[in-house]
């Protein structure tokens, strides 16, 4: 067993697994890798690799939100060359998730939607996930959720900048906190 895998009162690999706020955090981790399965299930379930789901979900958060999903801020949130955001595109259209349309205020640009199927999809897969989601989440004590809440942020936050520098607001799209936010009102 490797330091990172002990989980029990012992010395682990970053902390002394005795303290309770350690357990929040091998919590955490356990929450982001069952996140990380679930939507390598997802994706592989609905053809496309976990950078086509980002795309997907990236559109559909942008429209939610009420801003313009375009290449160039979608090449920009995935970290990838135009040329690679073109390819991906390409797929993603000819799969029937996402549509191309012009800008409605620059003649050059384009603006990325998804299509009625997108949201056909995902609405099957992710409805029930987002139910049973509701249902754990009404479980923690009221007088706690403001705490939970602002934990899970902070965490969000902090990860946004941690492995390199945090793109721009405009630039960027819509952070994760946003993305959750859009993403509950969905359903």
């Amino acid at each position: 067993m490797t330091p990172s895998e002990q989980t029990d009162d012992g010395p682990g690999y970053w902390y002394d697994n005795s303290d309770s706020v350690v357990e929040i955090l091998h919590a955490l981790r356990r929450f982001r890798q069952s996140d990380q399965g679930m939507r390598r299930r997802m994706s592989a379930d609905m053809g496309m690799n976990e950078t086509d789901m980002q795309a997907l979900q990236y559109v559909v958060i942008s429209t939610t939100t009420g801003e313009h999903a375009t290449p160039r801020a979608l090449s920009r949130f995935l970290g990838i060359s135009s040329a690679s955001t073109t390819k991906l595109l390409d797929r993603l259209s000819a799969s029937d998730y996402l549509e191309r349309h012009p800008h409605p205020t620059d003649r050059r640009g384009l603006v990325i939607t998804a299509t009625q199927h997108a949201h056909d999809e995902l609405h099957a897969r992710m409805t029930g996930m987002h139910r049973a989601l509701r249902r754990l989440a009404e479980r923690v004590p009221p007088a706690s959720r403001r705490d939970v809440v602002d934990f899970l942020v902070s965490v969000s936050v902090h990860l946004e900048t941690e492995g390199g520098v945090k793109a721009e607001p405009e630039d960027a799209g819509p952070t994760s906190v946003e993305a959750v936010a859009a993403l509950g009102s969905v359903d």
